[in-house]
């Protein structure tokens, strides 16, 4: 099955995707977004937790619900966002049972649609399988069994399944990405078709791929401005940068965005060859607050 990579924004109904993670923010931004989109589309949206409160699931995701947007904090007291935890939501009956739990969604599906939903997303935490619960041996079962479900029938709706690699095996997590059609990603700040610019998390900053020119330098400069940290470190990851022109160069060194505090500092990840040694040459390298990490080989 292929494992391609769809923005979280680009999810349609009939989507069944991972999210393969280890980083807490980029799953956070990942999962507002999802309810962000679901409630303003007019879809329900239950998001699935590994015992957490719901108030706990709502303040990660925007924070304090008086500082949330409003149709959020809405939503959510109108029951059109609903979060459960994993025990009440796969163990009502005492054990884990995969066919239980797909009658389970669909009942809550069909649900939602007669009550004027235009669509179900559904998001699961799924650290819950590896507590040793009566049946959560079967989990891999039960995401194969959903995925066929996704594939095979109109379904009026969509889920995202969470997986933390710092706990799940990489065998495991090989055999679970073989039973989703592919993996969600973060939204790009950016994609023109020319100069696409996507969040990173670890540290905090953007991947950049394509060309950085005149004619997308503008574009460039409102996301780096944009971009804050808290430890006013920002880092630029240029391994996907296939051309870049002086003025491009000029704007990838600039340590002194307002975003970074006091303390600025700007690391340069994965810099090809080619701009890293038009970087030596136009004396840009060794600039105050400037790093450069060449890209490997």
């Amino acid at each position: 099955m292929s494992a391609a990579h769809k923005a979280v924004g680009d999810m349609r109904l009939g989507d069944h995707l991972a999210l393969f993670f280890d980083d807490d923010e980029e799953r956070r931004s990942i999962m507002a977004d999802y309810v962000r989109d679901g409630v303003r589309a007019g879809h329900k949206v239950i998001y699935v937790s590994d015992a957490v409160s719901a108030p706990e699931v709502f303040r990660w995701l925007f924070g304090e619900k008086d500082a949330a947007p409003d149709d959020i904090a809405e939503a959510m007291d109108a029951g059109h966002f609903v979060v459960r935890t994993a025990e009440e939501t796969f163990l009502a009956s005492g054990r884990f049972d995969p066919q239980e739990s797909l009658e389970l969604m669909a009942t809550e599906i069909d649900l939602a649609l007669v009550q004027g939903y235009g669509g179900v997303r559904i998001a699961g935490e799924a650290r819950f399988s590896l507590r040793r619960w009566p049946g959560t041996d079967q989990h891999g079962d039960f995401e194969r069994m959903l995925d066929e479900v996704f594939m095979t029938t109109d379904l009026k709706a969509m889920a995202i399944c969470q997986f933390d690699r710092r706990w799940f095996g990489a065998a495991r997590l090989a055999d679970l990405e073989s039973c989703h059609m592919g993996r969600v990603r973060v939204n790009d700040y950016h994609d023109d078709g020319t100069l696409r610019i996507t969040p990173i998390f670890g540290p905090p900053g953007a991947q950049l791929s394509g060309v950085l020119d005149a004619a997308t330098r503008p574009a460039a400069e409102r996301v780096l401005e944009s971009i804050s940290t808290d430890t006013g470190l920002l880092c630029l990851d240029l391994r996907g940068l296939t051309g870049c022109d002086e003025g491009g160069l000029r704007m990838l060194t600039r340590a002194d965005r307002p975003g970074l505090g006091p303390d600025r500092g700007l690391l340069l990840r994965g810099v090809p060859p080619v701009i890293a040694e038009r970087l030596r040459s136009s004396g840009l390298v060794g600039m105050p607050g400037v790093a450069v990490e060449d890209a490997p080989g």
